[in-house]
């Protein structure tokens, strides 16, 4: 299962009642947060996820809203006395866009390290074997004023494993289990690989976070089929559908229709402009095309379910 918690749901700036945008996604034991805006501490006390689970900051873009609450984090997970690594991605070149951060941040006692993903995505074992397996974190470039990114991260799931086929095998019951997990084994002088006992793979879950961007084809193309979306809705009016194309943008409408046709399951809106004062005045524009989308809240929390079958 995926844990999703919604941090905060303003664009621009921080408000009393809004915090920055910022997604905190954690599985098993470990965490991600999705950019890290002023005031990301606060909102992580506030909504109570353990910082110190995080093992990777995924930030979509370089822009103030999305990266100014860095060096404060940094700094508390220092005072923490933190060890792990800590991992931080961006869109390259990650290093030099983020110097002027570090120097601002000064030493910490743990090492941090700057990832820039490939297209493929990586898993997530790769950062911390302490990751479930089968847990893997893709990139897609969007359409912002900025170089900016998107993410999908995604839990697969393995087959049933199938007892008659092991049987069939000559595999010891005692050695099941490491099938299960993924893992060969040998019966006698033949190794067995887990795809010999096991049905065709399940449908995992998948969870995708805009961050700031117009409608674009890779948008369209990463977001589809998940579970649940995150997409930006800076603005509420389709009045400014012209202003959000030029400023690297979405309203609401334009977001639904986005998911709408990327075929997600669950529509979550947040990246509020300051200029909106009731979001939900606006919600009708979106449910025109996606019935069913959340206007993100913060502190709004989910978590993600593997089918029954």
């Amino acid at each position: 299962m995926i844990d999703i918690t919604l941090l905060g749901t303003a664009a621009l700036m921080p408000l009393p009642e809004r915090a920055l945008t910022a997604v905190y996604l954690k599985c098993g034991e470990r965490a991600i947060l999705f950019d890290c805006g002023e005031g990301i501490q606060t909102a992580i006390r506030k909504e109570k996820v353990n910082p110190m689970k995080i093992d990777l900051i995924a930030l979509t873009h370089y822009h103030g809203d999305h990266i100014f609450g860095l060096p404060g984090l940094l700094q508390s997970l220092h005072v923490m006395e933190r060890e792990r690594p800590l991992y931080i991605t961006g869109p390259a070149p990650v290093k030099d866009a983020l110097m002027p951060v570090f120097q601002i941040t000064g030493g910490t006692c743990f090492p941090i390290f700057l990832a820039e993903l490939p297209p493929e995505g990586v898993p997530m074992q790769a950062f911390d074997p302490a990751w479930p397996e089968k847990t893997r974190l893709k990139t897609f470039p969007t359409k912002h004023r900025a170089v900016s990114q998107g993410y999908s991260f995604t839990l697969d799931r393995a087959g049933r494993f199938l007892p008659e086929k092991a049987e069939e095998l000559g595999v010891p019951v005692t050695e099941w289990g490491r099938l299960q997990k993924g893992e060969e084994i040998w019966a006698g002088e033949t190794v067995i690989r887990p795809e010999a006992v096991t049905g065709p793979p399940r449908k995992g879950l998948k969870f995708v976070f805009s961050g700031d961007t117009a409608v674009c084809p890779e948008l369209l193309k990463n977001a589809r089929g998940a579970d649940l979306a995150i997409f930006e809705g800076t603005f509420g009016d389709p009045e400014h559908e012209e202003a959000a194309e030029r400023y690297g943008h979405m309203t609401f409408g334009q977001a639904a229709r986005a998911a709408a046709e990327a075929e997600v399951k669950k529509l979550w809106l947040a990246h509020f402009s300051q200029r909106m004062a009731d979001p939900k005045e606006y919600l009708h524009y979106a449910e025109e095309f996606f019935p069913g989308t959340v206007l993100g809240e913060d502190g709004m929390r989910t978590t993600l379910h593997f089918e029954k079958d």
